[in-house]
């Protein structure tokens, strides 16, 4: 499988003259249609085709995949223009990756790959112990999937490979939307993970994504500090039941955790059971707004209450719409908060940054009846590592407040 260690011919395509040559050199990873010249031999490259790129003095940038149907027509894969994108490829920068997680996690769940942020633009890889669940999000690394799948095998010794076409990105590079196993055989039941003394169940196969969502173990962390013992909290969003199990480990007397996925709300309930902590569970299926209102008219009160929505604002013109609703969020769960409790807040809107979302976030606890002390300011940890060029690789956010 591995290529000729001689890099083939390959197109060449050339920046604008007032395109950001400078920022590139520097390590922003994309190059937008708009700066790029884009003649017909360009527009005819096939989605995923490798080509040098230049400035305009036609001086080689790098090796970039191409895609001329997508906003981002470039992404640059390697700063060697003559770079052979093989299974060795793949695993040079597997290896590293593997080597960060290995050193900050005693135990093989995690996020392995979080795409331009360890060198494989596009490419998100979650593992879950002898698994490891793929999402190819970019033509490139669709094309390419054997070598990567077979650098993946060898690097991290993992028995299971699946193959997630879930994400809304894939639909922008023209990609289908079909999941498939690309080694072993899919696990026929979900996979507990243990993360901050609580146990979650991962569906693999069937699950929101590659199953669970390790981009807020830190933050479940955090907010398990805010319980004493003997708490009532409330887990919007919950999913699996991200937050809610985390708090019930470290010792509330009850977690409500709140979803419009049954599917979800069952695994959830299935990892309190695995913790010995059904008895403290409580599932409310339905749209969380509703249920939010209801919980107020019903003069609901918890110690702590987090709500972790989806992405509200995920391009730029939904930024002003996806405000609104984080405010309306905060409006409505701030009512619930005892007095001197706590309430944490999440957005995954990279188009929202953290003062706009901050800012919408204290709005709404004010409209909300209540005024707060912010604590608090979570991201996602450090197996989701930022790639200080792209600030959409930075996109998760969580303030916790606490309530007067």
């Amino acid at each position: 499988m591995t290529a000729s260690s001689s890099a083939p011919e390959r197109a060449r395509v050339k920046l604008k003259p007032k395109a950001n040559a400078r920022a590139l050199r520097h390590g922003f990873p994309w190059v937008y249609a708009n700066e790029l010249v884009t003649d017909r031999r360009t527009r005819k490259l096939a989605p995923g085709t490798l080509a040098v790129l230049e400035d305009e003095a036609m001086t080689p940038l790098g090796l970039v995949a191409m895609n001329s149907e997508s906003k981002i027509i470039a992404r640059i894969l390697d700063r060697d223009p003559a770079a052979v994108i093989d299974t060795d490829w793949f695993a040079i920068r597997l290896r590293r990756a593997l080597e960060l997680r290995e050193q900050l996690y005693d135990a093989p769940f995690y996020r392995l790959v979080h795409a331009e942020s360890d060198g494989l633009p596009g490419v998100v890889i979650d593992r879950f112990g002898d698994a490891c669940v793929v999402q190819p999000n970019a033509a490139w690394a669709e094309s390419h999937l054997e070598a990567l799948t077979e650098a993946l095998a060898a690097v991290t010794g993992v028995t299971t490979i699946l193959k997630n076409a879930t994400g809304r990105a894939r639909g922008l590079e023209g990609l289908d939307d079909q999941n498939a196993t690309l080694l072993g055989l899919a696990p026929e039941a979900p996979i507990a993970v243990g993360m901050n003394g609580a146990t979650y169940m991962a569906d693999l196969t069937g699950g929101q994504k590659t199953g669970l969502f390790y981009d807020q173990r830190e933050n479940h962390g955090f907010a398990a500090r805010l319980v004493k013992p003997g708490a009532k909290v409330l887990d919007v969003f919950s999913h699996v039941g991200g937050f809610g199990l985390a708090m019930l480990a470290a010792g509330a007397s009850e977690a409500t955790c709140v979803d419009g996925s049954a599917p979800a709300l069952d695994l959830a309930a299935q990892g309190a059971a695995a913790g010995g902590m059904a008895d403290r569970f409580v599932a409310r299926q339905g749209d969380a707004f509703e249920e939010l209102t209801k919980l107020g008219e019903e003069g609901a009160q918890f110690d702590v209450v987090i709500c972790d929505p989806p992405a509200f604002a995920p391009s730029k013109p939904a930024l002003e719409a996806g405000l609104r609703a984080y405010e309306r969020v905060a409006k409505l769960a701030a009512p619930l908060v005892a007095p001197g409790g706590y309430l944490g807040l999440c957005s995954c809107s990279h188009a929202a940054d953290l003062s706009k979302f901050r800012n919408a976030s204290a709005r709404g606890i004010g409209r909300g009846g209540r005024r707060g002390q912010l604590l608090h300011t979570g991201y996602a940890g450090p197996d989701h590592p930022q790639l200080p060029q792209l600030a959409e690789s930075g996109y998760l956010k969580a303030v916790f407040f606490r309530l007067d």
